[in-house]
């Protein structure tokens, strides 16, 4: 069996090609990675064509946080077929890069020339409600790590696509976009970190996301990056406890799926 971590290429390939017999089709179209609370958004996306645990395939581990499902969906969306991933790898599982990245290395691998990238967040910049999505424009890489290895000097000018973000308001012009800023956590940010991230020019701070875009970058896929807005970051409102921050994402992820079920089709 082809190693993920010596051989990540090799490994995305032996999964898409699992991937291609449990769903009956040799490619899809676009991939969206639902973070923490996201999982009811796919509810109300569109048709489901396959329903299977991550670990059927190669190289993908199962979920190791509460919120995560850990499933891959194959679904029928405005005739464009779409592969869910019903949550993620984290890089504070302290399990390794490969792992983080795998899933969007293995959309592309099927052909997803798009991959949309959620997560749950806290947010620092006004005017911006718990509940609330915001497109992600651009990032701070606070991890010190990266999912590409060697001499792979990528470009990553408009790593959140600018057409997709475009796409996304003409369906809804209210919502506003920010700057992402990825912390290793686990543990939340402290308030000293959160205004660093300001000064820095972070709008939103979480966990995740960010490797991901970059893999899914230098695969040649397009990424739309949708952060929902689930507590203030430290410093701004009340402790943070991972339980609220799932009961907001359940609470506006069917919303987020709706908003999706609209964008899908266009991209």
């Amino acid at each position: 069996m082809t190693d993920l971590r010596t051989d990540p290429a090799g490994a995305a390939q032996a999964a898409a090609a699992v991937l291609a017999e449990r769903t009956g089709v040799a490619r899809h179209d676009l991939a969206i990675v639902l973070g923490s609370g996201w999982v009811p958004a796919v509810d109300v996306l569109g048709e489901t064509i396959a329903d299977f645990p991550v670990t059927d395939l190669p190289g993908f581990l199962p979920p190791a946080v509460e919120g995560h499902a850990g499933r891959i969906r194959s679904l029928d969306v405005g005739g464009k077929r779409v592969l869910a991933f019903l949550g993620r790898t984290h890089l504070y599982e302290g399990r390794g890069v490969e792992p983080v990245v795998h899933g969007v290395r293995v959309a592309a691998a099927v052909g997803c020339s798009t991959i949309v990238l959620t997560n749950a967040c806290g947010c620092l910049k006004q005017g911006i409600a718990v509940g609330d999505p915001v497109l992600i424009s651009d990032h701070l890489n606070f991890t010190g790590r990266t999912g590409l290895v060697g001499p792979r000097f990528v470009d990553l000018t408009d790593v959140y696509a600018r057409r997709l973000r475009d796409l996304v308001h003409e369906i809804d012009p209210s919502i506003v976009e920010g700057v992402y800023a990825q912390f290793p956590g686990p543990q939340y940010e402290t308030p000293a970190e959160v205004r660093m991230a300001g000064i820095l020019g972070a709008d939103l701070v979480g966990m995740s996301t960010v490797l991901e875009a970059v893999a899914a970058h230098a695969e040649g896929c397009e990424v739309l990056g949708i952060s929902l807005v689930t507590n203030l970051a430290a410093g701004l409102g009340d402790p943070l406890d991972h339980e609220e921050v799932l009961a907001v994402g359940t609470a506006s992820a069917t919303r987020m799926g709706e908003l999706l079920g609209q964008v899908i089709p266009r991209i």
